[in-house]
């Protein structure tokens, strides 16, 4: 077990001191459910008479201070580069040509992203909230490096939730003895400056009655997290609504300036929760996001963005030279987002496709084959990746695909709690989060910041998936 936890993190003599971590447990979940670290249950979904804590790690885990401040201070310059690609539609054509052919999905999206561009957009209001996810590459002996996994411009969850975890860890470790660690677990309230978009928007579209609709899915066990976004709304006097696709299929209607109204009531913002697999799509759900990317309402994203969040982009804007397309003028930036990226590769037919087809055959451990999917449990790892490139490497099948470096993060030693999970120690791996918020008016961008962070970690045995997916637990960084 030795040396597993970094410097400067718990020591191994806490970890291992039995009656103590028993004691802090109880503690520990008592202290969730106290600060509203809530989820529903998986047998009662859709009902808040039984939850439970969301899940958790016991104590903080070691982030190194450089690197955090590195994803932080990036954030605002991502947000950028995700708003101009989203106006880059010659860009955009180019990059999906490929994926667009074999993968329906994006297919789908791209054809309403192109039915919209013909009809021209009817609003030129833009509200971004993505979150940005890095992991710590860190080979023997060098210092850890910030390395990009990925940018969800939909649907990025957890800023709820995670502005309630800071108070926990800080309470566990009074408890357990350490009150100069719980002074260095940082405040962190990404619900607020979610909020802060969402209520800049409202405000620029320039109507008190309209509502801001929060598009949900079915089943809604993570609603406390839209929760405390949605009360920071409610807490400024903007109303909200919840809403599925359904609701807009038979509700939902246009007037002739293009506004949207569901239920009778005009929606001044859609906030997608729910939109970003092809599972939550029936073709009626399609109509329905075809008719709210015709309208004035505010899309967050709208879909030229959702499209920009694509892994495809992603591997694109690690080519030589194209970062520079978006920022031209401005080396210090682009270097400064290039510094994040891992080692992205495309998988389009021709010589270059070839090459990475024959390099993840031959080292598939050191390379991740990723789909154009979002929502976690998507990615392919080890033998797994022979398998697959083995079945498509001869087809443009293989396009639907990028592959990317595995990051190599140093595990580090904690207790994840988790409903019906028995209590052990496990070795694990962290993913670092950071949300940017951004709104644009026309050419004049109005509001462009980081909101936050969130630290989400998974014992070493899972390659992949979230805390919705039900593998990652919510986490705190603890500076070192």
């Amino acid at each position: 077990m030795k040396g597993a936890m970094a410097k400067n993190g718990i020591p191994e003599d806490v970890l291992m001191d039995t009656d103590l971590i028993k004691d802090l447990v109880d503690v520990a979940k008592d202290s969730a459910l106290l600060n509203g670290v809530l989820m529903r249950t998986k047998e009662t979904p859709n009902s808040s008479e039984v939850v439970t804590y969301a899940p958790f790690t016991l104590f903080p885990s070691p982030v190194p201070k450089d690197v955090f401040h590195q994803a932080l201070k990036v954030q605002t310059n991502f947000n950028r580069l995700v708003d101009r690609i989203s106006q880059d539609s010659s860009f955009l054509e180019e990059a999906l040509a490929s994926t667009i052919q074999v993968d329906n999905f994006t297919g789908r999206l791209f054809n309403i992203y192109r039915h919209v561009l013909h009809e021209g957009r009817a609003q030129s209001i833009v509200l971004g909230l993505n979150r940005s996810d890095y992991m710590l590459d860190q080979k023997e002996d060098e210092r850890a490096s910030l390395k990009q996994i990925e940018i969800n411009t939909i649907a990025a969850s957890f800023g709820g939730l995670t502005s309630r975890t800071p108070h926990v860890h800080r309470h566990i470790l009074k408890v357990a003895g350490r009150l100069e660690d719980s002074k260095r677990i940082l405040d962190n309230n990404p619900s607020a400056g979610l909020a802060k978009g969402l209520s800049k928007a409202w405000e620029l579209y320039g109507s008190e009655r309209a509502v801001v609709l929060f598009l949900v899915e079915e089943v809604q066990r993570n609603i406390y997290d839209h929760r405390y976004v949605e009360n920071e709304l409610w807490s400024r006097n903007i109303p909200v609504i919840r809403k599925q696709f359904e609701d807009i299929s038979k509700s939902g209607s246009l007037d002739q300036d293009k506004r949207l109204f569901v239920d009778g009531r005009e929606v001044a913002i859609v906030y997608f929760r729910n939109g970003y697999m092809p599972q939550n799509y029936t073709e009626q759900n399609w109509e329905a996001r075809l008719m709210i990317e015709r309208s004035m309402a505010v899309k967050c994203p709208d879909i030229s963005t959702h499209l920009a969040g694509t892994k495809k982009v992603q591997q694109e804007l690690a080519r030589p030279g194209v970062l520079e397309r978006f920022f031209p003028d401005e080396p210090d930036v682009v270097d400064q987002i290039r510094a994040t990226f891992a080692g992205l590769y495309t998988l389009d037919m021709g010589p270059e496709g070839d090459r990475t087809v024959a390099m993840a055959l031959e080292k598939p451990d050191h390379f991740v084959l990723k789909p154009q999917r979002e929502g976690g449990g998507n990615n392919i790892y080890g033998a797994e990746i022979c398998q697959v490139l083995e079945g498509v490497k001869q087809s443009t099948e293989r396009t639907a695909y990028i592959l990317m470096d595995k990051v190599q993060p140093r595990p580090i030693h904690n207790y994840l709690l988790r409903l019906g999970s028995p209590l052990k120690l496990s070795t694990c791996l962290s993913e670092l989060g950071v949300f940017g918020v951004y709104v644009r008016q026309g050419q004049d961008m109005v509001l462009n910041e980081c909101a936050g962070h969130l630290l989400r970690t998974k014992s070493d045995e899972f390659s992949d998936g979230g805390v919705a997916a039900g593998v990652a637990v919510l986490d705190n960084p603890l500076l070192i």
